[in-house]
């Protein structure tokens, strides 16, 4: 079977079918230009000197607010952005996205053909072998939907018990818990089910105390978990720097969950108010990047309410998605083990995103469904979602962080400081699979035409 050979331009990894159509690329865009390192963008060579003389005769006033404006602009990613900018290969971070990029092809020589064979990995059986909307539903019931009746029953009742459990074990009293993750939300899989819980304490007089106490705390509640009667259910993972970690096995189905478990002063008192604004703030201005992510976790609820919201049918297709990015690609590799794919957090948005966007139908096809969401992907750099439902268009923060932003860029909708999409840094590879997914016999061999289904003319 032939394989599409395509040419790689140097200066910026873009694809090209034809070396003439590389050719013409070059000269347009990158002709005559010099990459500038401090602002990630390419200048005309004769006008870098000019453009270096008009930004040194500013004014010290205005140094000293482009300074600022600079160092908020990396505390409201820091959360992310890490990621985003970091060279999946040696873990080296850069100030942009296109540096990253020019060092993977140059030290990595991070070429088209060496991107194809390290992203791709279809496993055998994949759903997109099926070849018909029925087959995908078979397909999905079997192997991705999780069980259902008395299995699910008892699953409840023993997360119900291991909650308690948790709470119990916990060194300090705990003044409010939260829960979140895929199990939480109604978009686990068979072979994903994750449960987020945050333990909130007086015992913690603000961020900073918890942060100083927090490492022996959970390390406590690691061992109290050991000495229980499920102990030898539990398989804890590393020791991560704000959580406990661990899978749970649970007897009835016998299947995994995987814990994350955090703790931490609260931030919203309590008796949380809908005004977040406060909470903003202090995200926006925080210099710290354990802080921000400890002041997060009290967002947490409203993250879980978002998602929750959906249609049933809306789930269902994130669960595809969501299995989708477990089947599709390759492994990573001691070369490339800095990759990091989008969260499901990140895919559950695009998918309700897409969802929005052809007119929240009740009733669609999820084969149209997972065909819209996958055209996005590919032309993942048009990718521009915001939602206004906590945070207003003309909130100071919001407008700071939208003229700032660079795509994908999906703002986390109960969180205006965080773009989503940057906690990937293999966008190229996930536009990669997807256009080879689009291929399959699942899309390949039918087309459907209903009134009911999504609104492909949206996103041709």
């Amino acid at each position: 079977m032939w394989t599409l050979k395509y040419y790689n331009c140097e200066c910026c990894g873009s694809d090209f079918v034809s070396c003439k159509a590389l050719k013409y690329h070059f000269q347009q865009k990158h002709f005559g230009k010099v990459h500038y390192e401090k602002f990630g963008q390419e200048v005309l060579r004769e006008k870098l000197q000019d453009h270096s003389k008009s930004l040194h005769d500013r004014s010290a006033m205005e140094t000293h607010k482009l300074n600022w404006e600079n160092l908020e602009e990396r505390n409201i990613k820091h959360m992310a952005a890490e990621i985003s900018k970091t060279c999946r290969m040696c873990s080296r971070h850069f100030g942009t996205i296109l540096s990253r990029e020019k060092h993977e092809i140059q030290e990595h020589h991070f070429t088209a053909r060496k991107r194809a064979q390290m992203s791709t990995g279809f496993s055998p059986h994949n759903m997109l072998e099926c070849k018909s909307p029925q087959e995908l539903q078979r397909f999905a019931d079997k192997n991705i939907r999780p069980a259902s009746g008395h299995l699910s029953t008892a699953c409840v009742a023993e997360i119900g018990a291991l909650f308690k459990l948790i709470q119990d074990c916990f060194p300090v009293p705990a003044s409010r818990v939260i829960q979140g993750g895929s199990y939480i939300k109604g978009t686990d899989t068979q072979g994903c089910s994750e449960i987020d819980i945050v333990l909130f304490s007086d015992v913690f007089a603000n961020v900073n105390h918890c942060k100083k106490q927090l490492r022996d705390a959970l390390d406590a509640l690691r061992e109290n978990l050991k000495q229980t009667s499920c102990g030898n259910r539990i398989l804890m993972g590393k020791r991560a720097p704000l959580s406990l970690r661990f899978n749970f096995l649970c007897t009835e189905g016998l299947h995994n969950h995987s814990f994350e478990i955090m703790a931490c002063y609260d931030v919203l008192g309590h008796a949380p108010s809908t005004d977040l604004k406060h909470l903003y703030r202090k995200l926006y201005l925080c210099n710290d990047s354990d802080s921000a992510q400890l002041c997060a976790l009290a967002l947490l609820p409203y993250q879980v309410d978002f998602v929750k919201a959906s249609v049933v049918r809306v789930k269902e297709l994130i669960r595809l998605m969501i299995h989708w990015f477990k089947t599709s690609f390759a492994k990573s590799t001691e070369e490339n083990k800095f990759r990091r794919l989008p969260s499901s957090y990140t895919v559950e948005l695009l998918t309700i995103h897409i969802w929005e966007l052809a007119g929240k139908p009740l009733l669609f096809s999820l084969v149209q469904g997972m065909r819209a969401v996958l055209k996005l992907l590919v032309r993942y750099t048009e990718i521009d979602v915001v939602w206004h439902r906590h945070y207003h268009p003309k909130f100071p923060i919001f407008v700071k962080v939208n003229q700032k932003h660079t795509r994908p860029f999906i703002l986390d909708p109960v969180n205006p400081t965080v773009n989503v999409c940057d906690t990937c840094n293999a966008w190229d590879e996930v536009a990669l699979v997807a256009r080879h997914s689009l291929l399959k016999p699942l899309f390949s061999r039918h087309v459907y035409h209903s009134k009911r289904l999504f609104l492909m003319s949206v996103f041709l």
